[in-house]
């Protein structure tokens, strides 16, 4: 992923408010995250510590703008241990949770979102990189991480693109 400015970050939400862009808090120290390790970027606002964000760029365009979305941690936990439907990992060294993002738009504006169960602080990025077991790898465990990679960048595509749909 490339590297990204604070007002680029800010810039980039699709699902919010002009308000909601300013008082956001976006990570301190942008300048020490790994950009070559993240399909995304996501992080808990910790001044709200139930509203999750993420930012990601179209990997088929690089020089594509970024685009954030803008998500609400669900209030109850789920009853047994769910997969995260971005990293799909199935040892999953976190938590996961039920976020719901307003779709971008009139729709949003009419009250219609979007859920899907994310990593609870976004540790997707790390999962598939993990080495996966002898198991699931068989002979070519790099193959299997970079198909991985590139399945997460493609379920996280998708996602932000339904909260982008204007319906």
């Amino acid at each position: 992923m490339q590297a990204l400015s604070e007002p680029e970050i800010r810039a980039s939400f699709i699902n919010t408010s002009v308000r909601e862009r300013k008082t956001l808090t976006v990570p301190s120290e942008l300048d020490a995250i790994d950009w070559d390790q993240l399909d995304y970027l996501g992080w808990r606002d910790p001044k709200s510590p139930g509203t999750g964000l993420l930012v990601t760029v179209p990997f088929a365009a690089q020089s594509a703008a970024p685009i954030g979305i803008m998500l609400r941690a669900g209030a109850v936990p789920a009853r047994t241990r769910p997969q995260c439907a971005l990293c799909q990992d199935i040892s999953l060294p976190n938590e996961v949770v039920l976020f719901g993002a307003r779709r971008a738009g009139s729709a949003g504006r009419r009250g219609d979102t979007i859920g899907s169960l994310i990593c609870a602080d976004f540790e997707c990025s790390r999962n598939v990189r993990r080495r996966p077991s002898s198991a699931m790898a068989g002979d070519d465990p790099e193959r299997v991480r970079r198909i991985r990679i590139q399945e997460l960048r493609e379920r996280v595509a998708r996602f932000v693109a339904r909260v982008g749909a204007q319906a």
